[in-house]
């Protein structure tokens, strides 16, 4: 489990303030998630034994092979039963790799390790392999996780010929359990050899979307092909996330690949600009993890030209692409919510600015009562105005409206004269739900996907461990 965008400085934040204005057009675009390919990838087995997968589910999607990269999974024995727990991507040379982590104060070892080499001076221009595992966070380990870190990426490093440098980290798992990284060490040989082979991309993916799985009840991943100059470009990801979901830069874990050759700097402004609107608009449970890390790599594999400024408008198919497959993954996130049974859309109208905006729909999203309330299907629309009111931000009580799906709940702040219980409750059965609130304080809007919260939550949660 794991979030959010590293912090360079004044000059990152002018980097990224440079690259929204120049991509501004297209960056406030209708969002789609890509749809899944008609021959969707099966998994061969569930994540975690006993869990029943998420009604709100949706297929793997056939992804096909990236150029520059090629990953394979390996069972490790982080968990007591037969599943693979490792998995390792393999870059091509001169792949380059932005990130952005979690602001949780106690981030685990291998965010620290992929967060030090990234900010170093050149860092990320040349990343030749990821090693995941899954069924361990190595978070609250002190010193010795972090030498646990620095030598899986050593071993990695000698295998593959590249500077441990160049080796990024990331796991997900029970907080305060040391690494035992010999047990990944132990299996380099047999990922080797894996690489090696010749595993069709389609199984590569879905087999990398099922590995790093912990309570998730379906692999997640998204593809969008685009132009760049002319050539086609692939962008490919997975994630993994089902509780302990409140990001807090990007995501639980979330890797995405392209065949694009950008530079990293252009990489990081690309990955700050869109994880805002996918990764950090997203929630579950509001708890947000040590370990949340989403990386984003260039192999440089297409054949297009590498762009290496922020703002160059060759990047606008691009991002926009950039942007379908993030959201698609952070949707999944949502859907697969622990024990979720409704998909919730959050939106918030006419507040005062767009963080006032942003806060009221969290505060929605995230509200107990309000998730429970939605899991019973009962449009109690006074615990969306007791999470509002909760928040401190400017609102005009005299103007609130709020709606579920094409029926007015509140208007004017009161009971809509057009309220219709019986309608309202036909609604609430879908398991798709839109809530829209208007603050009556300004123009601004933002979007918070969410889901229902049920007793499936507290079962899931109560067991973790065993």
């Amino acid at each position: 489990m794991s979030r959010a965008p590293r912090a360079p400085g004044s000059t990152g934040k002018a980097i990224e303030q440079a690259f929204e204005k120049a991509l501004d057009p297209f960056a406030t675009a209708i969002r789609k998630a890509t749809q899944a390919p008609a021959a969707p990838v099966t998994p061969a087995a569930p994540g975690k034994p006993g869990l029943k997968v998420s009604p709100l589910a949706v297929p793997f999607p056939a992804i096909p092979g990236v150029g520059g990269v090629e990953m394979t999974t390996a069972r490790a024995g982080f968990y007591k039963h037969e599943r693979d727990d490792v998995v390792v991507f393999r870059f091509a040379r001169g792949t380059s790799c932005a990130g952005v982590f979690t602001r949780h104060k106690v981030g685990s070892a291998p965010v620290d390790w992929c967060r030090r080499h990234l900010d170093a001076s050149g860092g990320g221009q040349d990343v030749r392999a990821l090693v995941v595992n899954a069924g361990c966070a190595n978070a609250f380990t002190g010193k010795a996780g972090a030498d646990a870190a620095r030598r899986t990426a050593s071993e990695v490093a000698k295998r593959f010929g590249c500077r441990q440098r160049d080796v990024m980290l990331a796991s997900t798992g029970v907080i305060g359990v040391l690494l035992d990284d010999r047990k990944i060490v132990a299996r380099l040989a047999e990922v080797e050899q894996r690489l090696d082979g010749d595993t069709p991309a389609t199984e590569q993916w879905a087999a990398a979307g099922q590995g790093i799985m912990t309570t998730d009840t379906f692999p997640k991943g998204s593809f969008a092909e685009c132009k760049v100059d002319g050539y086609t470009v692939r962008i490919a990801g997975i994630a993994k996330g089902s509780g302990m979901i409140a990001p807090d830069m990007a995501t639980m874990l979330a890797f995405i690949v392209t065949d694009a050759d950008i530079h990293p700097t252009v990489l990081r402004a690309l990955l700050g600009l869109h994880v805002r609107t996918t990764f950090n608009s997203v929630t579950v449970d509001g708890d947000t993890s040590t370990n949340d890390t989403c990386l984003l790599f260039a192999t440089g594999a297409s054949g297009a030209p590498r762009i290496g400024r922020v703002g160059d408008r060759r990047l606008k198919e691009f991002s926009a692409a950039l942007d379908r497959v993030m959201l698609n993954l952070a949707h999944q996130l949502v859907r697969d919510g622990e024990g979720a049974s409704k998909f919730v859309r959050v939106t918030v109208e006419g507040a005062a600015s767009p963080a006032s905006a942003r806060k009221l729909a969290k505060s929605i999203a995230d509200s107990p009562l309000v998730k429970t309330a939605i899991a019973g299907e009962d449009a109690n629309w006074g615990r969306i105005v007791m999470a509002v009111g909760k928040t401190e931000e400017p609102v005009d009580r005299d103007r609130l409206a709020i709606r579920f799906g094409p029926h007015q709940a509140a208007v004017d702040g009161a009971v809509s004269p057009a309220y219709d219980e019986a309608k309202m409750s036909a609604y609430m059965k879908n398991a798709e739900i839109d809530i829209a609130v208007d603050v009556g304080m300004g123009r601004a809007s933002a979007t918070v996907w969410t889901c229902d919260l049920t007793k499936g939550y507290i079962e899931i949660n109560g067991d973790y461990r065993s």
